[in-house]
């Protein structure tokens, strides 16, 4: 393989460019996890590796507990599916909790007043109910912990982590916690090699051709239990040298046939861009990419060649292309066509002018 083809192929793998599905379940599934802080830019990272997307369907998927969303691997809200959501959070949680422990304790948060407001989360959520952040609070104010500001924040992330709490129903525009065991009654529990193997599995599927590195900093672990994954796949993944970097990716690993001057509109912290462990000049086509995972970017013919910003007016998005290279127009027509995809998924038409 190329040097040149690794994006293209990773743009394929990645169904952002070929074969999309047509669930936000489905591509939660194939990715293994789906960064999402930013949530409306992750559900658009949902919706444009699906067929007839629209930000709605995502939503009501998101509302209906089809996909769940929390902390899990690298410190950071994630979409995961509710079947894999126990086993990834055994999987990654003890290096998470780890990493906290000094926080922990300037917020003096010890053990037992963590489990004590564990239990005081669980009680005002039984039953099927689903409570706002500032609901949680005042639960835990009237049982006497105090939870404020970045104290309360740890509370939340460790119940999380224990696989107490998890995404509820959105209220209007307001995010709620609901209990895991509610939210995700049939989650499987595997025992850690097999869930090793299984998370392995699902990144260098949906992520590949990719670095046993890459691997480590996308599932937060560390490069002995990437190795050791792989080791356990060796029948499943292959690997391949590239410029003195081995490259891993599935056996079955078809090629991409997708026209090669398709243009995307990728979301800040797409999988694309945060799911490696390196921007590198092969990805960014040359550009600088120090801050490539926070903004949105603009991917054609394989390489970031500009950002885009999304405003909303009555009737109408209004998107902001701004190139990093001149555009030709045939690339501007590519771009043009993407944006259009856009409008088509939240429902609205499309005011796009690029910035020269």
């Amino acid at each position: 393989m190329p040097a040149t083809a690794i994006v293209l192929q990773r743009l394929a793998q990645q169904r952002v460019m070929q074969n999309r599905f047509h669930t936000p379940g489905e591509v939660v599934a194939w990715l293994g996890a789906v960064q999402s802080q930013d949530y409306l830019g992750a559900k658009w990272s949902l919706g444009m590796r699906m067929q007839a997307a629209t930000d709605e369907a995502v939503e009501q998927a998101f509302n209906a507990g089809t996909i769940l969303r929390t902390h899990v691997m690298r410190p950071t809200w994630h979409f995961v599916m509710p079947a894999d959501i126990r086993w990834l959070l055994e999987l990654t949680a003890p290096r998470l909790h780890a990493a906290n422990a000094t926080r922990y304790r300037q917020l003096e948060l010890d053990e037992a007043l963590l489990r004590r407001s564990d239990d005081v989360i669980a009680t005002a959520l039984q039953g099927g109910r689903s409570c706002t952040r500032a609901e949680l609070g005042a639960a835990l104010a009237e049982a006497g912990i105090l939870a404020k500001g970045l104290r309360f924040i740890y509370i939340l992330f460790h119940a999380e982590l224990d696989g107490v709490i998890c995404s509820g129903p959105r209220r209007g525009k307001q995010f709620t916690y609901a209990l895991l065991d509610e939210r995700a009654p049939n989650a499987r529990r595997l025992p850690r090699d097999e869930a090793l193997v299984e998370l392995t599995l699902h990144y260098f599927t949906g992520h590949g051709p990719a670095t046993v590195r890459d691997f480590a900093w996308w599932s937060g672990l560390t490069v002995a239990d990437a190795n050791a994954g792989l080791a356990m796949l060796a029948s499943d993944i292959i690997h391949e040298v590239i410029d003195s970097q081995t490259y891993y990716f599935p056996a079955s690993m078809p090629s991409a046939t997708e026209s090669s001057d398709a243009a995307f509109l990728l979301p800040t912290f797409d999988e694309f861009l945060v799911g490696y462990s390196a921007f590198d000049k092969l990805r960014s086509g040359g550009q600088d990419n120090s801050k490539v995972a926070f903004d949105p970017r603009i991917v054609l013919g394989g390489r970031i060649v500009g950002s885009w910003r999304r405003t909303f007016k009555k009737g109408a998005v209004v998107l902001e292309i701004a190139p990093f290279v001149p555009l030709t127009a045939a690339e501007e027509a590519a771009i043009a066509a993407a944006a259009q995809r856009y409008g088509d998924f939240v429902g609205m038409p499309v005011e796009a002018t690029i910035i020269k």
